[in-house]
C-alpha cells in the first residue's frame, strides 16, 4: 500500500518509493539523502504534523509537513 509519510503512524516503517514535488522540493529532499528504495521510520510527529521527525540511513531528520506530503513509501 503507497502512502505519503504523513499519512503514516507513529513507528511505522516503510520503504521509499517516490520523491514527488517541483524540481527544487525533490533536489533538496533526494540531497538529505531520501532516496527510493531507502527504508524509513517515523520517529516523532508533532500534534499538528509539522515537523516530522524519521529515522533514515542511520539518522534522524526533520522534515516540514510540505516536505513529508511528496515522499511515498510501501508501508513494510
Amino acid at each position: 500500500m503507497l502512502r505519503s509519510l504523513t499519512e503514516m503512524k507513529l513507528s511505522e516503517k516503510g520503504r521509499i518509493t517516490k520523491v514527488g514535488g517541483d524540481r527544487a522540493l525533490r533536489r533538496r529532499i533526494l540531497d538529505m539523502g531520501v532516496v527510493p528504495n531507502a527504508e524509513v521510520e517515523i520517529e516523532r510527529m508533532a500534534p499538528l504534523g509539522d515537523p516530522v521527525e524519521i529515522k533514515i540511513k542511520g539518522y534522524h531528520l526533520s522534515l516540514r509537513k510540505g516536505e513529508a506530503a511528496n515522499i511515498y513509501v510501501e508501508v513494510l
